[in-house]
């Protein structure tokens, strides 16, 4: 068991994302001091609490500025790229992470905790590999470690509820039941994020999560959703084909402009999410393995679309924002 006291002082990285919100509110529930860097114009209204520091994660100025020995025994990270450009992936995703991790061990931090994605199991876009970069040089750190592979956030799965409530057709690719995830909810993974730094069986490992319940496809959210809401289904059906043609035409315009060899990069990950589930990968049988995918909390998606379609919370999808 690792020897540390109750209370810690933790640095959180991303604090002003969903997930980061969560996991604030979740360290500060279990007692721990925590501090958390953001950027110089970013809101911190949900942040009470905790200690504010303003500064750029990418900078190595405020990496010097902000690990001083002894100031943090542990560092809790839901920092990642918006888009997953590749850019940005590189950026954020691998550079800042590694970065941080430096000047972490310089100041003798003692664990990290790490929110990764459970896509990075099979690794084909720009930001899985960045993120498996960096998880490699945590794990041969001098640092216990732990890192989380969520499944799928509720705020992923909700693009389609203000356009179903509009009376529009509920979109799928192909049939609607080619993929399935057992999504976790913001305050679930922030309880299980927060956990990880105490809690031994969680220490120096790898750990996919989902939330409660069976899995779910695109064909049972959208059903979900017009049961919820009372109306007939409806479904626009969209072939993968598709997202391969503009793949490839973004591919040729590409080549003489960046910006859409990018954008190429986004189709490439929006076809990505439309033909792999969100589940724990079996290398032994190459199939998903939905029995075998962890789960926690006790949320779920129809609790997220309740609340949604009441008006009690707000569609906060930011760049989660696709359909």
């Amino acid at each position: 068991m690792f020897p540390w006291a109750a209370v810690l002082k933790v640095l959180l990285l991303g604090a002003t994302g969903t997930i980061g919100r969560a996991t604030a509110l979740a360290l500060r529930g279990e007692g721990h001091r925590v501090a958390c860097l953001v950027r110089p114009v970013a809101s911190v209204e949900a942040l009470s609490g905790c200690e504010v520091i303003r500064g750029e994660v990418t900078a190595a100025e405020t990496l010097r500025a902000l690990f001083q020995p002894g100031r943090f025994e542990a560092v809790v990270s839901c920092l990642a790229s918006r888009t997953g450009a590749p850019e940005d992936a590189r950026a954020i995703d691998r550079d800042a992470h590694l970065s941080v991790l430096a000047a972490a061990e310089a100041a003798g931090v003692q664990r990290f905790v790490q929110l990764s994605a459970i896509c990075v199991q099979k690794p084909e876009l720009t930001f899985q590999f960045a993120k498996l970069a960096f998880e490699e040089r945590l794990m041969a750190s001098s640092l216990t470690w732990s890192i989380v592979r969520p499944t799928a956030y509720f705020k992923s799965l909700s693009g389609q509820v203000a356009r179903v409530q509009a009376g529009k057709p509920y979109l799928l690719f192909g049939d609607g039941r080619l993929t399935a995830c057992k999504p976790i909810s913001d305050r679930d993974l922030g309880a299980y994020l927060a956990s990880c730094l105490t809690d031994p069986e969680r220490q120096n490992r790898i750990m996919p999560i989902g939330g409660p319940g069976p899995p779910i496809t695109p064909l049972e959210q959208g059903e979900m959703l017009f049961r919820l809401l009372g109306q007939y289904p409806r479904y626009r059906r969209l072939p993968i084909a598709l997202l391969s043609g503009i793949i490839g035409g973004l591919n040729l315009a590409g080549r003489i402009s960046p910006s859409l060899k990018a954008k190429a990069e986004l189709a490439r990950i929006g076809r990505y999410y439309a033909t792999e589930s969100m589940l724990l990968w079996n290398a032994k049988t190459e199939a998903y393995d939905a029995e075998a995918t962890p789960a926690f909390g006790t949320e779920t998606l129809e609790d997220h679309y309740l609340r949604l379609i009441r008006g009690e919370i707000s569609d906060d999808r930011g760049d989660h924002a696709v359909l």
